[in-house]
């Protein structure tokens, strides 16, 4: 998944950057307002990490600002403040969650799961897929007893694909969002095919997986089952 941290203080922002793509994000950063809009404007983005305390411009601003080009987004507001009028405020204008500074890391990305698990309708970290099941957490598929070994690029694909659950995704989207921008015009959409066909034979040799399906043309979606 793809987030943007807006946060001016670079120790905290590299830290949680980090962390971040540890946990298999992918992280981009900016320090002022006028750098996070200027890639919200470029980018969409799973997530965007929002600090108030801005040096150029109040992050309630910005806030406001990016929901217009990024709907979709999730928003967390980061703050210090302990002024609860902010804090109502950001969930007025559209955040679905806040943390206040200090926060732990690991609450972090268990609320960002949380939003997640909340916005693609599921309500627990062990989702099924027909005959499998999908542990976000632990990073596992499996079918009945047998775990099944994908690798970690197939893992974030039926992942990210499984939280868009009937929404049509296009090649370019999987890669951007799994694997970064890229930005040669002679990119090769192939490398997504690739990994779809081998999380199918993978899948395939447990149970029938005709809940992925090609969208000829455009890309792959996950049909509801």
């Amino acid at each position: 998944m793809k987030v943007l941290l807006v946060e001016d203080e670079k120790t905290l922002a590299y830290e949680v950057e980090a962390f971040l793509k540890k946990a298999f994000y992918i992280c981009d950063l900016a320090h002022t307002a006028r750098q996070g809009l200027e890639k919200i404007e470029c980018n969409l983005y799973d997530f965007i990490l929002l600090d108030l305390g801005l040096p150029d411009k109040d992050g309630l601003v910005l806030l406001e600002q990016a929901k217009k080009h990024n709907p979709d987004a999730a928003y967390i507001i980061l703050t210090a403040r302990g002024n609860i009028e902010d804090r109502i405020k950001g969930l007025d204008l559209g955040a679905d969650d806040y943390l206040p500074k200090p926060f732990s890391l690991l609450e972090l990305q268990s609320r960002m799961q949380a939003i997640s698990r909340r916005k693609s309708g599921m309500n627990s970290q062990l989702i099924p897929l027909g005959e499998f099941n999908v542990d976000i957490q632990k990073r596992i598929v499996s079918h009945q007893e047998n775990e099944i070994e994908l690798t970690r690029k197939e893992f974030d694909l039926l992942s990210y694909m499984l939280l868009h659950k009937n929404r049509v995704l296009t090649r370019l989207q999987l890669s951007e969002h799994i694997w970064g921008s890229f930005v040669d015009d002679d990119y090769d959409s192939n490398y997504i095919d690739v990994h779809i066909k081998n999380i199918r034979k993978k899948l395939g040799a447990y149970g029938p997986v005709e809940w992925l399906e090609t969208v000829r043309g455009v890309g792959y979606k996950i049909k509801k089952s």
